[in-house]
């Protein structure tokens, strides 16, 4: 099985990318025009991220005006993943999620020149949004962003109460009267005896569909995934929320800065600071089910023998271009030495959690 590299063309005028410079932090977009194949997209662009703005090589957020799609997408992303020195953590993630049983967002990796000039590989990735719904035939309904660590599920953050239960999250899809429905939700998660809570739940949340999300994040060992790097979907005919994982590239052993995450470093709870997660955890029965839920998967999904294959054929699809991408051609050397790094995560966070399953 081949996995293709394609290449994007960006164009965009030079008083346009001299705006976009000048001010790294502005979310408005620029126009620009984009050929993928023999096809050239009027497109707007814009930076995306926090600090990841500061790099020299920085991510993107590209919305289709005419043609106003690519591929069934309105908008799409391309992530430098410069902090990742695989560059497929992200991508081992949200399929991973996928084979679990999660929504997650697909990701293509693509080789970007932008004016003629090469920027390197970059990790395409799919906007959750209305047209992600569509894709998959689900209900139309309100999606979340979370944005930062008040997403957290709780009426406090820092021990301090919130002004709002809605902030920390930004609404990408529905109306402002579904907020009311996101507040009834954490209000709930909060109030509501433990007793009944799982009760409560049934109305509020997919918890099969949550437990997964929970034991994906505690594989991949997400330990910012749990406050924010999660959008939340709310299907309307079922009425129930579900999380799906964003920006999972400080996995697999690696921090945001690339550094080293030692394999026990999150809990096989996942992180408490997660209201939610430590609630439903409390109950035995949601307990028990997490527990067989995790089981599976660190027996039949998250192996070495079942990963392998994929991320040998990721690193050397990519090879070719990191070799002449400017900004990582440098760090050839720990690029070829992260499939083993991953391999050896993988051994020891299965082992680490196959030891918790017993006691848990």
């Amino acid at each position: 099985m081949d996995y293709q590299v394609p290449s994007f063309f960006l164009q965009i005028e030079q008083e346009n990318l001299d705006d976009l410079r000048n001010d790294i932090w502005n979310d408005e977009p620029l126009p620009a025009d984009l050929k993928i194949e023999d096809r050239i997209y009027d497109i707007d662009i814009a930076y995306r991220g926090s600090y990841t703005r500061k790099f020299r090589k920085r991510s993107y957020r590209i919305e289709f005006i005419h043609p106003e799609f690519y591929e069934d997408a309105r908008e799409i992303h391309l992530n430098a993943e410069y902090n990742d020195p695989s560059l497929i953590r992200n991508k081992l993630s949200f399929d991973f999620f996928h084979d679990i049983g999660v929504l997650a967002p697909k990701t293509q990796h693509i080789n970007l020149f932008r004016n003629g000039t090469r920027k390197g590989v970059y990790l395409q990735i799919e906007s959750v949004d209305d047209y992600f719904l569509k894709k998959r035939g689900l209900s139309p309904g309100p999606i979340y962003y979370a944005v930062n660590n008040n997403a957290n599920f709780s009426l406090l953050r820092d021990e301090k109460m919130k002004k709002s239960l809605a902030s920390g999250y930004e609404r990408a899809c529905g109306e402002e009267m579904d907020d009311a429905r996101l507040i009834e939700f954490i209000t709930d998660i909060n109030t509501v005896p433990l007793s009944a809570l799982h009760t409560e739940m049934n109305h509020h949340l997919n918890i099969d569909t949550f437990l997964r999300w929970l034991a994906g994040a505690v594989c991949t060992m997400n330990y910012d995934g749990f406050t924010h790097n999660y959008a939340l979907y709310q299907n309307r005919e079922t009425r129930l929320f579900e999380l799906i994982p964003w920006d999972y590239d400080a996995t697999w052993g690696r921090q945001v800065d690339g550094g080293v995450m030692k394999y026990d470093y999150l809990s096989i709870e996942g992180k408490k600071s997660n209201h939610l997660c430590y609630l439903l955890l409390r109950i035995p029965e949601i307990r028990k089910r997490y527990r067989a839920i995790l089981e599976e998967i660190v027996e039949t999904k998250f192996t070495v023998e079942k990963m392998e294959k994929k991320i040998a054929l990721l690193h050397k699809s990519l090879r070719p271009y990191i070799l002449q991408d400017p900004y990582k051609q440098k760090a050839i050397e720990k690029f070829d030495s992260e499939p083993e790094f991953i391999y050896q995560f993988i051994r020891k966070r299965n082992n680490y959690l196959r030891e918790e399953l017993v006691r848990f």
